[in-house]
């Protein structure tokens, strides 16, 4: 598989504190990449390392074959790789049509309209609701809102930080249902999940951050079958000794 994303050796801090330190990372067109770890392990860091909101201190960015580190964050949205963060991402005082077209400044006038039709197709739940006030809909729907919006500029990678956090099970499975689509679709997908068996479970491919650094790559079956390892960091916090690259 061609890697879409490619992040090498990126170091990253916040003032004086590194957080991510030589981390490399890979997602391939169409692949659903899980990114999971302990509370403050780096992973919404490399986020937003990625989305060009913190600049790394050393290290590369490629997507698509070009060279984005340093890049401005709008150039990265057009580029066609977006974030979603977690939580309800929207602006309550918005109708959800308004908050489409939020999503649509970088998309020519004539798809607008289409592109909205086609979002709101994903999600039967907030579909029919362009007039209502988006801080009306209820925790889900707000999250769903959300994706749609920023499915409207039909981004070749899409990172989701906290997938499940706060939805109801019939809203996540909507959720990755649409998840699915976009899979078939070549989109790639990259959430972070605090439920590592549901993440697991719908990714293709998994990392393990700790420290801010690279503890487990490979193929989520594989990651799924440690025990010994998420049972140390998950459960009782013990640190591994080693680097697992599960290559």
């Amino acid at each position: 598989m061609t890697d879409l994303l490619e992040v090498s050796g990126l170091d990253v801090a916040y003032g004086k504190v590194k957080v991510l330190e030589a981390v490399d990372f890979r997602v391939g067109e169409g692949e659903v990449v899980a990114l999971l770890g302990t509370n403050g392990a780096g992973k919404s860091t490399l986020l937003r390392a990625i989305s060009g909101v913190l600049p790394p201190l050393a290290g590369s960015i490629r997507f698509g074959g070009q060279d984005i580190t340093g890049a401005s964050p709008s150039a990265i949205v057009r580029a066609g790789l977006l974030q979603l963060p977690g939580g309800r991402a929207t602006f309550p005082g918005l109708t959800v049509g308004e908050t489409l077209r939020v999503g649509s400044l970088c998309v020519p006038k004539l798809e607008r309209g289409p592109r909205a039709e086609e979002a709101l197709a994903r999600f039967p739940s907030i579909a029919g609701r362009a007039a209502q006030l988006a801080g009306t809909l209820s925790g889900g729907q707000q999250q769903l809102l959300a994706l749609a919006r920023v499915l409207m500029a039909r981004p070749r990678v899409v990172m989701i930080d906290e997938l499940s956090l706060g939805l109801a099970p019939a809203v996540v499975a909507e959720l990755l249902e649409a998840l699915a689509a976009l899979r078939d679709e070549g989109v790639a997908v990259i959430i972070v999940e605090q439920h590592v068996d549901l993440a697991l479970d719908v990714a293709d491919r998994a990392y393990f951050l700790e420290r801010g650094r690279v503890r487990f790559d490979g193929p989520a079956a594989d990651l799924s079958g440690r025990d010994d390892l998420l049972r140390a960091v998950f459960l009782a916090g013990v640190v591994p000794s080693e680097v697992d690259t599960g290559r």
